[in-house]
């Protein structure tokens, strides 16, 4: 039983990111379907697979097409309650679906000023007041979460789940801008990236190249953290 996944570019696209996290960190069987997403072919590319145009598109073993991720999030979970996608006590699994709602919704200035982007570190970025405030309700959500979960440390809700799937391109902002958070959702940040599957992801975006880049570099550059471990 084989799940298949179109995405779009690794390198930019955060929803991507999210759709694959949750097969791959899960172990849900899957391939991988590279949409047009920069080459101007997404919608000829998504034409099988209407009423979807944006990525990523989930196609079930059975033929079902699952657009939106918190859509693909609740299927899964549903088809594959032993695979543990949502926390199983009550009161964190109501929790970590309001955070996944809340990023699937909310921080639009984090969004729209920083787009995912996992090839260096724009240092100096200049954090609006709409940013700091997004940067300071994230960190808001993520110390109710880990209040309840009693994670003082690693994954928000004490094991990885879907609300880590979810704010992984989050992680991957704070650290291609270098934004200011607390040292502690720093290091969670740095876990994310870090993550054997993350990385995967990223060696494999990193295999293409963009001329232009999309998106500008007028900040000072430097290398990505992770490619400081000597892999």
């Amino acid at each position: 039983m084989t799940y298949d996944l179109y995405i779009g570019d690794r390198l930019f696209s955060s929803w991507s990111l999210r759709g694959w996290l949750m097969l791959e960190k899960f172990a849900l069987p899957h391939r991988t379907h590279l949409v047009g997403l920069y080459s101007g072919t997404m919608a000829d590319d998504l034409a099988p697979l209407a009423p979807a145009r944006l990525v990523p598109v989930l196609k079930t073993p059975e033929g079902e097409i699952i657009g939106e991720t918190l859509a693909m999030a609740e299927t899964l979970a549903e088809r594959h309650p032993e695979a543990g996608l949502w926390p199983k006590p009550p009161a964190l699994r109501s929790r970590a679906r309001w955070l996944c709602a809340e990023m699937a919704s909310g921080f639009s200035a984090l969004r729209e000023t920083c787009p995912m982007q996992l090839h260096h570190v724009n240092q100096r970025f200049e954090v609006s007041p709409a940013l700091a405030a997004d940067l300071t309700r994230l960190q808001e959500v993520w110390a109710s979460a880990r209040a309840m979960s009693g994670a003082t440390e690693g994954w928000i809700m004490g094991s990885y789940s879907l609300v880590d799937v979810f704010f992984a391109p989050v992680a991957a902002r704070i650290i291609g801008y270098d934004l200011p958070v607390s040292a502690q959702n720093r290091a969670y940040c740095v876990q994310t990236i870090e993550d054997p599957a993350f990385r995967a992801w990223r060696a494999e975006a990193l295999k293409v190249t963009y001329d232009p880049f999309p998106y500008p570099t007028n900040c000072t550059l430097a290398d990505w953290p992770a490619e400081t471990r000597g892999d």
